[in-house]
């Protein structure tokens, strides 16, 4: 059963959002969850810059930054990276990492944005001296690809870990607000 997003939107000022959050509550491991919010008037909001011109949603105005223990960080969704203001404004308020879901599933024919979706991250890293982590979904389905631009680039624009393409992996490093200790193998599932 397909559903509109406002019928599965989460209500941010009733509870609802933290409630149902609660079981990924930890003191030392982070997740970042995304989701489709409302506010006031049923409206929809999402990223800044949303790909769709057509959209059921409305863009965002905010980025706001989060903080757990010594790392703060941003979040740039998806088509939010190809804006180098969004970074720079992230970092100038203190951001050391910038966290990019994404879901690059296009029609076959523009689905392979992999090289560009690195280029990108890595002219973030180095012009704004911080971390970049992009999570993408990677696969196929009956009328979408995605190749899965998966990857953790550290502040210099190194690139430390990269997603198999077509393939369900998992990139590990460990971060740190003085920068990143890569730790352990890609395997496993994304």
């Amino acid at each position: 059963m397909r559903h509109a997003p406002v019928d599965i939107a989460i209500d941010l000022e009733s509870g609802q959002l933290e409630a149902l959050l609660a079981p990924l509550a930890s003191k030392s491991v982070t997740a970042i969850v995304g989701f489709t919010e409302t506010v006031g008037a049923g409206k929809l909001y999402r990223k800044r810059h949303p790909a769709i011109r057509r959209s059921v949603y409305s863009a965002g105005d905010q980025s706001p930054l989060f903080t757990v223990g010594p790392l703060s960080f941003g979040i740039m969704i998806c088509n939010d990276s190809n804006y180098p203001e969004l970074a720079a404004d992230m970092v100038a308020r203190g951001a050391t990492a910038i966290f990019v879901p994404s879901n690059n599933s296009l029609p076959p024919d523009r689905a392979n944005v992999v090289a560009r979706s690195r280029a990108v991250d890595i002219a973030r890293a180095r012009d704004n001296e911080v971390m970049i982590v992009r999570a993408d979904v990677a696969g196929r389905t009956a009328d979408r690809v995605s190749f899965g631009s998966s990857a953790i680039v550290d502040a210099g624009g190194t690139l430390l870990r990269a997603g198999e393409p077509l393939s369900e992996d998992i990139l590990v490093a460990e971060v740190h607000a003085a920068g990143w200790r890569p730790n352990g193998p890609i395997s496993g599932m994304r």
